[in-house]
């Protein structure tokens, strides 16, 4: 597997700094969010071949291009034509980039207020992208998210049937997961299977009230509910069981890190960073022949002391929309 870091996480630099940092903290690539001043459907294509000018100075491979548009089930006409240009523009930009693959929103409900409808609209406008795409070898992630239409396993397999289209994957993001209240471990990845084409890892945890930095509100199943987002290992998003599927499974995709603790950036991607290293080395150890003699690998060399949180002035107390 490698490791990559998400440029969301990295907003308040240009995508010329987020690369040089991404490349100095050790990632494999980097994984755009397409949204200014990293990039957009309208990027001038002199500033997308900069990008590649600099992916390729820092080796960092391209993997995902984030995107934010789509949310055809909720949307009119006019929006979901608009949102479709806005596909073909990054499908456009994702060949200059040398990226495979690019992430799409479905839309909401959530999927368990979601009505027939609803799956029907998404599965019409991402099918028309799914063709557009294959003309260009490109496939089409869908990310498991909360107050979507795709918010677990069957949801989300739901509208790939529906879809009709092998070119069409899905994310799996356990932290996402975890706030629909679903599952998130062995058999979530069993589930997916080869419909799996790339995860997503961060951390949240329940709290009694949301107003403090990194804090949000979603509607769950359980009504609304008030989470903080944690840097791995601080939550409640145990990834053990999903690094042990994906090992077992010989899941060789990309792992990219949504990194949105109320922390500094470079502190929270460097310890996110050494946490998904640590389970990667424990997890394949656990995989591996037990008729072979195995030593338990050695911990990772200490860490610094915990930083301190962001000032509050990083506070969100909504669903947050940058991951």
């Amino acid at each position: 597997m490698k490791i990559a870091a998400f440029s969301g996480a990295l907003m308040e630099y240009s995508i010329q700094e987020a690369m040089k940092i991404t490349a100095n903290l050790g990632f494999d690539g980097i994984e755009i969010a397409c949204r200014e001043p990293h990039l957009s459907p309208q990027t001038s294509l002199a500033r997308v071949k900069e990008i590649r000018m600099l992916a390729d100075e820092h080796v960092l491979e391209i993997p995902v291009l984030g995107g934010y548009m789509g949310r055809f089930s909720e949307s009119g006409d006019p929006e979901c034509a608009a949102a479709y240009d806005e596909f073909l523009g990054l499908l456009e930009r994702a060949d200059y980039l040398e990226t495979d693959m690019i992430r799409i929103f479905p839309g909401g409900p959530n999927a368990f207020l979601a009505a027939d409808y609803h799956y029907e609209k998404a599965a019409h406008w991402l099918k028309k992208c799914a063709a557009e795409a294959r003309r260009h070898e490109k496939k089409i992630l869908l990310e498991i998210h909360n107050v979507s239409l795709i918010e677990t396993v069957e949801s989300s397999l739901r509208l790939l049937e529906m879809i009709g289209e092998d070119n069409v994957g899905l994310i799996h993001d356990a932290g996402n997961m975890y706030i629909s209240d679903t599952d998130f471990g062995r058999a979530s990845v069993t589930g997916l299977g080869n419909r799996l084409l790339h995860v997503h890892v961060k951390d949240e945890k329940r709290i009694p009230e949301a107003g403090g930095p990194g804090t949000f509100r979603n509607v769950t199943r359980h009504g609304e509910e008030h989470f903080l987002q944690c840097r791995l290992g601080e939550g409640e998003v145990d990834h053990r069981e999903l690094f042990e599927a994906l090992a077992e499974t010989g899941y060789g995709g990309w792992v990219t890190l949504e990194c949105f603790a109320p922390y500094p950036p470079l502190e929270q991607l460097a310890h996110d960073r050494d946490a998904v290293r640590q389970l990667l080395r424990e997890t394949a150890w656990a995989a591996a022949p037990t008729t072979v003699p195995r030593t338990v690998p050695a911990s990772p060399t200490a860490s610094p002391a915990s930083p301190t949180p962001a000032s509050s002035s990083s506070s969100s107390v909504s669903a947050p929309g940058g991951n």
